[in-house]
């Protein structure tokens, strides 16, 4: 399959860490897409290991983000995807035309116990859900 034109959407999401929002929202996509849209998480400051909270709350959904790690952001990652998701990283991603963004005002579930980190991933799961009925309509 050539990159660009694709039958299968890209979605990249996008945080700071990639320890949190960006790992539930690409582990949620992936899951309720089943292989019908690539998924992609990176940080543009990547932190050392993925939220322990955020695994816990991602287990008791059946998700196992356990193997997980957080990638640092590449402009390779944003120019292979067609949907870019930012979730507070700023400015710090880069911009390329041709490419959607969507902003994705979430809060940043670091430091957070498990009980404050559910919402997070709840709200993810129903914009995740919302956005898969976008790119792959029924």
């Amino acid at each position: 399959m050539s990159a660009g034109s694709n039958a299968v959407p890209e979605v990249l999401f996008v945080c700071v860490h990639n320890a949190g929002r960006s790992q539930m929202a690409a582990a949620l996509l992936d899951h309720h897409a089943a292989g019908r849209v690539t998924v992609r998480s990176a940080g543009s400051a990547p932190a050392n290991t993925i939220n322990p909270a955020v695994v816990t709350a991602m287990a008791e959904i059946g998700l196992d983000l356990s193997h997980e790690f957080p990638k640092p952001l590449t402009t390779d990652a944003v120019e292979a995807a067609d949907v870019v998701i930012t979730m507070g990283c700023g400015d710090a991603c880069p911009v390329f035309p041709g490419k959607r963004y969507l902003d994705w005002e979430l809060d940043d579930p670091a430091g957070k116990p498990v009980e404050e980190v559910r919402p997070i991933r709840d709200e993810i799961d129903r914009r995740v859900r919302a956005l898969l009925g976008e790119l792959v309509p029924a």
